[in-house]
């Protein structure tokens, strides 16, 4: 017995472990959230924030249902819509003294977008998480379309296109912020953003939080102990509608509109790639995808019309050779180099780097090439002052010579690795 005693208490990561990987990143990520304003930052990087902010609550909420539970979603924007819709009507109420709700404090808004998100899901969740796989992907598909389709049909709810509108600065103050100016709304978006990211870490904590892992590997055993993996889905999911129904609420505040398009397929499919390429078997994973993905919405897009393209190519590339997503590779590298031969890595490492950057080289000057070129307005190329048009033959060296030793440079890498390893 104290055998098995010693070797279980082995297996648990030591109390510096926990601190290092659970509690020290969230005070390094508030700590960060409260450094910010202290740059001085421009409207445009307050704007920008509060779009990371909100997306790190959505992607979040949505890998609690992928990386947790296992159940590929194609429509959690739903519940992210429902719930910010449900706050913009609140926010109508609270300007026309509607009952209750005419003293109802804005800042604490987001309590009622979880509350709308968590009753969505429990509505939409008890026939939906009845299955799982293929079947529930298919569902959670056709329950988006129908929702996003509604939104463009009950006016009175959804107000058609043009979407509902509402004034955030109504209503009682709360810690002295009339949420009028920008920095105001961001002090807004970090207290949510903080008690979303702990309330959902809390939640992987859980004997919940647990079992959706247990019953995403195998929910036969977890039958089998006495638990109900139905019942465990549709737990986990009603808690995802509300943190995903928070994050609405938050958008109500900051942008004061929304439209069916916040219900469609589009915000669905990119919270599944912000999660994804952040890496789902992370809980830090979601934050550094939205964070990436955000700014590359926001900023990218006004370099390059291809950036939806580099998007595609960047999902693709961490499908097939990182899995595990960005999460993956930064705690890797960190674990590498805090192994015994950190030398080696390290060099491996950055020879992996140079032969990845030769690529991206290659793949970068082929893009902006191909998009000037068939754009046909006559619009060349031209980084660093370099003409690079289809017709130069510098161009094409720029695109295979890169392209051509970046793959070489890995290809030999890989080869090493598994020499190594054999």
């Amino acid at each position: 017995m104290s055998n098995a005693t010693t070797t279980i208490e082995s297996l648990q990561p030591s109390s510096a472990a926990k601190f290092r990987q659970r509690t020290l990143p969230i005070l390094i990520f508030a700590a960060v959230i409260f450094a910010i304003p202290m740059t001085d930052p421009s409207r445009t990087m307050y704007s920008l924030m509060h779009q990371i902010g909100i997306n790190i609550v959505f992607a979040l909420s949505y890998n609690m249902i992928l990386g947790k539970a296992g159940l590929l979603s194609f429509g959690h924007a739903v519940y992210f819509g429902l719930g910010g819709y449900f706050c913009m009507h609140v926010l109508g109420w609270i300007e026309d003294g509607v009952g209750p709700f005419g003293n109802y404090p804005v800042f604490f808004l987001p309590l009622l977008g979880f509350g709308g998100g968590a009753l969505a899901g429990a509505v939409i969740g008890w026939p939906s998480c009845r299955k799982a796989g293929t079947t529930f992907a298919m569902i959670s598909l056709g329950v988006a379309e129908l929702i996003a389709a509604a939104g463009f049909m009950f006016d009175s709810l959804f107000g058609g296109e043009e979407g509902i509108s509402g004034d955030r600065m109504n209503g009682p103050e709360m810690f002295g912020l009339s949420l009028g100016p920008i920095d105001e709304v961001y002090w807004f978006i970090a207290f949510w953003t903080v008690v979303g990211v702990i309330g959902m870490f809390a939640f992987t904590r859980t004997p919940l939080g647990k079992l959706s892992e247990a019953t995403r590997d195998n929910p036969q055993r977890v039958q089998f102990i006495g638990y109900n993996p139905q019942q465990v889905r549709y737990l986990v999911f009603i808690i995802a509608g509300g943190f995903a129904g928070m994050a609405g609420g938050m958008a109500a505040v900051n942008y004061e509109i929304f439209t069916p398009e916040s219900l469609s397929l589009i915000p669905s499919g990119f919270v599944l790639i912000m999660a994804y390429v952040g890496g789902i078997t992370y809980f830090a994973g979601p934050i550094m995808g939205a964070i990436l993905l955000t700014y590359m919405q926001s900023m990218m897009s006004d370099f390059t019309e291809a950036w939806l393209l580099y998007l595609g190519l960047m999902f693709v590339a961490i499908v097939m050779y990182a899995p595990r997503g960005i999460a993956g590779i930064v705690f890797g590298f960190v674990d590498g180099i805090r192994g015994g031969n950190a030398g080696a890595y390290f060099t491996a490492w950055i020879i992996r780097l140079v032969g990845c950057l030769l690529m991206l080289l290659g793949a970068i000057v082929l893009i902006e090439m191909s998009v000037r070129w068939s754009n046909g307005y006559g619009e060349v190329f031209e980084p660093f002052g370099l003409h690079l048009g289809h017709t130069n033959v510098l161009t094409w060296i720029l695109i295979i010579v890169p392209l051509v030793a970046g793959g070489y440079i890995l290809r030999r890498a890989s080869r090493e690795e598994e020499e190594g390893a054999a």
